[in-house]
């Protein structure tokens, strides 16, 4: 047995109004070269879970031995001893340095194991080509989509060959083509090098193809364990079987669908018109050149009052890029983008790393406001006005008051995307854009937040741009329909008609793979 843990306990702010139980004597054995997942809803525990057992956070009580060592008895640099050459970590976020190309992060864990450069540079190449990414290693996270950025983090996490791999959602950004490819890959590696996985997901489908065993955690515990087929097949717990049943589906009613106030006006908040998006390449030197590459060619639309605009397509197709773009991110451009509502806000597609850690949530909630002041002096609030707008958007996204001095590392998955939801709507802007806002999450929890977006969009007469490579999701989301490849809209309609009489190939295609 290679991890054992028992009574483990994870509690912050013990003993305060604020306690979190975060682990609540949890308990669970791992053998050497075994694939564990951990699945759960939102908040039972999950990643605090995959960091105590990745020696990344230490538990407040409770046993857990190492192969062996207790791993509480340890000192920091014992610790870091063993993340460095024993444990590789892919988390739910990417984690790449932004200053440094796909080549340059995967290479950086083998400096520590104090290989040449010339080794370390074959080693990472030969990584990237393991995820499809070798014909982009001079690129830089600002120019990959989501997806293409987390195979970057896997390639940076199998590179030192470690033990034990710790994965946080690893697939939750690509699409359903890639995510069935990284499946086979991360498991054809894992069989072949014998490392023990520990695999966080809340993807019920995902930890059935891909585990040797299931941990079901809920409320900081393990309540169930089994093989995939005894817990899909046979559950024991009805926590279990609800998980099972809540996958988002085309055959439940779309929850757009006789909603009053759901249609949207033909008045358009953002025109588009003759789009080109480009971004630049290669060349960190000030004397070298940049190729200039493509990204969005001839994208035409508008954007009406009141709609929900779903965007749909496989990673590395554009989405990101044009959503940039009309944001006025992307400065790189051609072509027409005109804005007819205030200006507008984004939800990231990762609540982990779009919030400071070191803020409190009423700060976060607060800095729309202040750099809106600052920009516009005649809107400029007080600092109480600003706590009381922070205050009543915590109860409009569905948290407590209690959650103002919290930070984001108190918070599940489900809680951070709340915030980033209220960060986005502070300002009342006319256009949310909404970059992959629940592929992180799991099915329970991107349920309640599809609900509540829905809700606050017909309440405050919003508009979407509704982004995700989830063509299930953007059915259940969307009023009409954009479906994109390779830089091209290729497809618009309505949800419906475009369901059920697909013009393009490539969207009959993305149809039968969902």
């Amino acid at each position: 047995m290679l991890i054992d843990i028992k009574d483990l306990y994870k509690i912050y702010n013990e003993g305060q109004e604020s306690e979190v139980r975060a682990l609540d004597g949890v308990s669970l054995q791992i053998d050497r070269g075994e694939f564990v997942a951990i699945v759960g809803s939102s908040g039972s525990g999950k990643s605090t879970m995959m960091n105590v057992l990745g020696c990344l956070d230490i538990p407040t009580y409770g046993t857990y031995l190492l192969d062996g060592t207790e791993v509480t008895d340890l000192s920091d640099r014992q610790l870091a001893r063993i993340r460095n050459r024993e444990i590789g970590f892919i988390f739910q976020g990417y984690n790449l340095i932004q200053e440094l190309d796909a080549l340059e992060n995967v290479t950086l864990p083998l400096i520590y194991q104090g290989l040449s450069i010339f080794d370390r540079e074959d080693r990472a190449m030969e990584a990237l080509a393991r995820v499809g990414m070798a014909d982009r290693a001079h690129h830089r996270p600002s120019e990959m989509s989501g997806g293409q950025q987390q195979r970057v983090a896997i390639a940076r996490a199998l590179v030192t060959e470690p033990a034990i791999i710790c994965m946080d959602e690893p697939l939750s950004n690509l699409d359903a083509k890639l995510r069935v490819e990284m499946r086979t890959v991360i498991k054809s590696i894992q069989k072949q090098v014998g490392i023990t996985t520990v695999y966080v997901t809340h993807d019920q489908e995902e930890a059935m193809a891909i585990s040797d065993r299931i941990a079901v955690m809920k409320d900081g515990r393990v309540v169930e364990t089994g093989t995939p087929e005894e817990i899909f097949e046979r559950p024991k717990e009805e926590y279990t079987r609800n998980l099972i049943e809540a996958v988002p589906s085309r055959m439940k009613p779309r929850g757009r669908s006789g909603r009053e106030g759901s249609i949207p006006c033909p008045e358009p908040v953002v025109s588009v018109k003759g789009l080109q998006v480009y971004y630049r390449e290669g060349g960190n030197s000030l004397f070298s050149q940049r190729k200039k590459n493509q990204v969005v060619r001839d994208a035409e639309f508008e954007i009406r009052k009141g709609e929900i605009l779903g965007l749909v397509g496989e990673s590395g197709c554009g989405k990101t890029s044009l959503s940039k773009a009309i944001l006025g991110m992307n400065r790189d451009i051609a072509g027409e983008i005109v804005h007819y509502s205030t200006r507008p806000q984004m939800i990231f597609q990762d609540p982990y790393s779009s919030l400071n850690p070191s803020k409190t949530v009423g700060w976060l909630l607060e800095e729309p406001l202040r750099a809106r002041g600052k920009l516009e002096p005649d809107k400029a609030m007080s600092a109480a006005d600003m706590r009381a707008a922070a205050m009543e958007m915590l109860g409009t996204v569905g948290l407590t008051e209690a959650y103002y001095d919290r930070r984001p590392f108190q918070l599940s998955g489900g809680q951070r995307q709340r915030i980033s939801i209220g960060q986005a709507l502070i300002t009342r802007p006319g256009l949310v854009i909404a970059d992959e806002p629940v592929s992180a999450l799991d099915v329970t929890i991107q349920a309640q937040i599809m609900e509540l977006m829905r809700r606050l969009q017909e309440e405050l007469q919003l508009s979407y741009l509704f982004i995700s490579h989830d063509i299930n999701v953007i059915y259940q989301m969307s009023d009409r329909i954009m479906v994109m490849k390779e830089g091209k809209i290729l497809e618009i309609g309505e949800t419906e008609e475009v369901f059920a009489h697909p013009r393009e190939a490539y969207t009959k295609q993305l149809l039968r793979e969902s």
